[in-house]
């Protein structure tokens, strides 16, 4: 395993201890689901350059897709969970209640 890909792995690992460890604002959440899309599109872009398989060139940009939907759906909910309660603190909300 090279250098760039133990970084790139580091990178993912990273993102998802911060998402486990301060999922208690939803944007600190976003931002960490953000750094494991990317570390996840940089890693699957450098194994198919690496690997010169053709027929997968385009699953990087596909997963960049997938990331800007996520990240469009997530600002969306951001804002309209600040707009409703405040705060983006997710302990405070009820998702139990219409």
């Amino acid at each position: 395993m090279t250098l760039i890909h133990m970084n790139i792995l580091m990178a993912f690992s990273m993102s998802l201890m911060g998402l486990l460890m301060y999922r208690s604002h939803l944007m600190s959440a976003l931002l960490c689901l953000e750094g494991m899309m990317l570390s996840l599109f940089v890693l699957a872009a450098l194994t198919i350059l690496s690997s010169h398989f053709t027929l997968a060139n385009m699953m990087p940009i596909i997963l960049l897709v997938f990331a800007a939907c996520e990240a469009a759906i997530g600002l969306a909910l951001l804002v309209m969970v600040s707009n409703t309660y405040g705060t983006d603190y997710v302990q405070n909300l009820n998702l139990l209640q219409c």
